[in-house]
């Protein structure tokens, strides 16, 4: 089995191929991307931690939404944040774009801050209309989710009247990105941590047994 972890940059899908766009795998030589693929999506314009691999008992292990497995996001939103939305992000009281009630979701190390000190994270094609208020609220956080949805961490602010602008994956289970990694770049695992995969998959394979018998 082989696992390794990328730091995905913006501007590229989560996908093993694609016609029209450059792919995660596409960072890959050719000699080494042969049978891998990521462990489940980040949006195009989100980076951040993607595990790369050829172990579907792992993946499926990692994905599978009755394990509960959280992931941690650093994200930059405009807006503003107070003790009632982050009670309701706490509650479960959030609501996805359907009308779906979100699991708890939980924020940590906020940062307030503005427009203008914000202005170099904004995506280009906005910034210009952004600084037309540059003392505009923003504010930076780490927020921590279990679900794994589509658009998660996005819908979930949005629920709260406010939206990110810059969204970065810092770690999925036990595993966190390695801060030496820049955007695009990739590492096998430690030994460490392909012990740790090898756990995950052995409760995957037992759980698949007990459901069999």
């Amino acid at each position: 089995m082989r696992y390794y972890m990328l730091n995905k940059p913006g501007g590229v899908v989560t996908a093993t191929s694609d016609k029209f766009s450059k792919t995660v795998m596409d960072l890959f030589p050719d000699d080494i991307r042969k049978g891998l693929f990521p462990i489940g999506r980040l949006d195009r314009d989100t980076e951040g931690l993607l595990i790369i691999t050829d172990d579907g008992d792992f993946a499926f292990r990692m994905l599978r939404p009755e394990f509960g497995i959280t992931k941690r996001y650093f994200f930059r939103a405009f807006g503003e944040i107070n003790e009632e939305k982050i009670k309701k992000l706490e509650n479960g009281g959030a609501l996805y774009g359907n009308g779906e009630a979100a699991r708890p979701a939980f924020l940590s190390d906020i940062v307030l801050s503005t427009v203008e000190a914000d202005s170099g994270f904004i995506p280009e094609e906005d910034r210009a209309h952004c600084l037309k208020n540059p003392a505009g609220k923003t504010f930076s956080a780490v927020i921590t989710v279990t679900e794994g949805k589509r658009h998660e961490v996005k819908l979930l602010l949005k629920s709260i009247g406010c939206k990110i602008f810059y969204l970065q994956r810092v770690s999925m289970g036990s595993f966190v990105l390695d801060k030496k990694l820049r955007p695009g770049e990739f590492r096998e695992f430690t030994s460490e941590e392909v012990s740790i995969a090898e756990d995950y998959r052995k409760i995957f394979i037992d759980l698949t047994k007990k459901e069999q018998a």
